[in-house]
């Protein structure tokens, strides 16, 4: 009887050994599983972390540089209105736009091309255009040409 009692303690041991084998080793499974997500999960926040960290340095170097613009930017409107506000109270009549040699020729070239547009009108207005016919070209015409 002793051969017998051992012999069921031993099939009951092995039938709960193997449950809990089985169940203990689905969780080790999981467990893996779920230690592999994590660690693939904490890679993909450190290169998160790294592509923001490089994405917010470029985003200061780009503000940087709009603020250099603009400080530039704001110098030279402060000189160009200093310039204009001078030159507005020194001189009554203003500064001319062009140097007064290039008024001169100016005035000389408008002279010539004004007398000969006057010329050209009397002269045009009595004659027709050189590329025009005296006579109909028959263009327009509601006729079927004549075959010949």
């Amino acid at each position: 009887m002793t051969v017998l009692s051992a012999l069921i303690i031993f099939v009951v041991g092995a039938i709960v050994g193997f449950f809990a084998n089985h169940f203990l080793s689905s969780s080790n499974q999981e467990q893996r599983k779920l230690s592999e997500q994590v660690s693939k999960s904490e890679a993909a926040l450190s290169q998160y972390k790294v592509d923001v960290s490089e994405h917010l340095a470029t985003s200061a170097g780009l503000l940087e540089q709009m603020n250099n613009t603009c400080q530039t930017a704001m110098k030279q409107m402060k000189e160009s209105t200093q310039l204009l506000q001078r030159v507005t109270t020194n001189d009554a009549d203003g500064m001319p736009f062009f140097s007064q040699e290039t008024q001169e020729q100016l005035a000389q070239t408008a002279g010539l091309r004004h007398e000969k547009r006057s010329t050209q009108q009397d002269e045009s207005s009595t004659e027709a255009p050189l590329d025009y016919s005296n006579e109909a070209s028959g263009l327009f015409v509601d006729q079927k040409p004549k075959n010949t």
